[in-house]
């Protein structure tokens, strides 16, 4: 039998569903976290993991420390770690043992972002569209796209772009907050958001690996685009708790991330995963996706 290795640079949310997702007889999966501390958490749930924190040589103050021979034992290579303001840190550390491994590597997937497309002012989106940036977030992945694009060209890479919009799932949901006391109804008339849930995400990168198509970009979203405060109202009325006030956006005490996320309005295409890698979605809106969190919820069962 084939084993397949999953080299994941950024072990978070998403890439944890997605190697939960992926069968262990067929698959070793090896992912890296940014400190010791988290290393051993990860470790001490059963997950193959490396120290690497992105600013320069692999760390080794604790925990496995990244063997760069990992990139050539890999067949397949997830990127789910941010770039920062000196661009993406796995291109700057591996660019050279990267290319080398060229189409001689299966599958290479790059986790961006929607923010990439900029404000559209409610108005629909898909992967054809011009890339026009907005915020110092989308500007950043932008550039990491095209780093990722670029090294593709010279060395034969199989890159693929996922552009993904909000993610949720268990432990990271309106109903998680709703139960915590800490979800809020924010009103910016016209404002529209696109989610999708984080195991969503898994079939879309599962049936990307089965399909490869490199060069190839893909927005993962839901099928509804819908104002904010009412996935807020739908997580209330499953659990049963009161609606928080609504709050008028031009007075709400919100972060600078979270603002920057209220600059852009748009409304997410999600045709070509489905015509392209015959995906169906779970959860294709987040009501599906927040009963669903909500039944499985220890709360539901008090």
């Amino acid at each position: 039998m084939t084993v397949n290795t999953l080299l994941v640079f950024g072990l978070g949310f998403t890439a944890r569903r997605l190697a939960a997702r992926l069968d262990p007889a067929r698959w070793r999966v090896v992912g890296t976290c940014r400190t010791p501390d988290a290393a051993a958490d990860l470790s001490a749930a059963g997950v193959e993991v490396r120290v690497f924190d992105g600013a320069g040589p692999p760390a080794d103050g604790g925990g496995a420390a990244f063997e760069p021979a990992l990139i050539d034992q890999a067949t397949h290579i997830l990127v789910s770690a941010p770039p920062g303001p000196a661009g993406d840190p796995m291109l700057r550390a591996f660019a050279a043992p990267l290319a080398r491994r060229g189409r001689d590597l299966a599958w290479l997937g790059y986790l961006s972002t929607t923010g990439v497309y900029g404000d559209r002012g409610g108005g629909w989106v898909d992967e054809d569209d011009p890339l026009t940036p907005t915020t110092q977030r989308g500007h950043r992945r932008l550039a990491a796209e095209q780093a990722w694009l670029a090294l593709a060209a010279d060395s034969g890479l199989p890159v693929h772009l996922f552009r993904l919009v909000g993610i949720y799932g268990p432990g990271r949901s309106a109903v998680d907050q709703v139960l915590a006391g800490t979800a809020r109804r924010i009103d910016k008339p016209g404002q529209v958001f696109n989610r999708v849930h984080v195991d969503d995400i898994a079939a879309v990168l599962t049936a990307s690996m089965a399909a490869p198509r490199p060069g190839r970009a893909y927005n993962v979203a839901d099928d509804l685009a819908t104002p904010p405060q009412d996935v807020v109202a739908e997580a209330c009325r499953l659990t049963g708790r009161p609606l928080p006030p609504l709050i008028a956006y031009d007075t709400a005490d919100l972060s600078a991330m979270a603002r920057s996320f209220y600059a852009e309005n748009k409304r997410v295409r999600n045709d070509r995963i489905k015509r392209e890698l015959a995906v169906t979605l779970t959860y294709p809106t987040y009501r599906e996706g927040l009963a669903q969190i909500w039944r499985d919820h220890p709360a539901a069962a008090a």
